[in-house]
């Protein structure tokens, strides 16, 4: 069998242009995440269930080094409104053919700052989509 191809692999050369400029460099975690909300109801025979699946809400995973100078992610996201619309492309592996990109818009919130003493000072948040991503495939 032939190896596989076209998969997305090892995140180890991603873009993350915010706003038009590129902040993969201080990122450790990019991840879009579906939020599927599913009821269920059990009728009166024995296997008898009626399932319903509800549209996708959308959030992205961030993490990364609170860079809080100029250009950095956690300053952007600091100093931006609350609720402010922020657009996104994120291509994982840039610039490979055949791969996704996806483009989508998040509202912008205040992030954590400060840590552990020896440690680098790093974060983690979540952020809403409005509305869903849209992948395109580069070519």
């Amino acid at each position: 069998m032939p190896a596989a191809t076209n998969y997305l692999g090892v995140l180890k050369d991603s873009e993350v242009l915010i706003e038009g400029t590129d902040y993969a460099n201080q990122m450790t975690r990019s991840r879009l995440v579906p939020e599927v909300p599913t009821q269920t109801v059990r009728t009166l025979v024995p296997d008898g269930t009626i399932n319903d699946v509800d549209s996708a809400a959308w959030t992205w995973e961030i993490a990364g080094i609170q860079k809080l100078a100029t250009g950095g992610l956690l300053k952007l996201l600091n100093d931006s409104e609350p609720g402010a619309l922020l657009d996104v492309v994120w291509q994982p592996l840039k610039d490979v053919v055949g791969q996704p990109q996806y483009t989508f818009t998040v509202r912008a919130k205040p992030g954590p700052i400060g840590g552990d003493q020896g440690a680098f000072a790093q974060f983690e948040m979540v952020l809403e989509l409005e509305g869903e991503p849209v992948q395109v495939p580069l070519s």
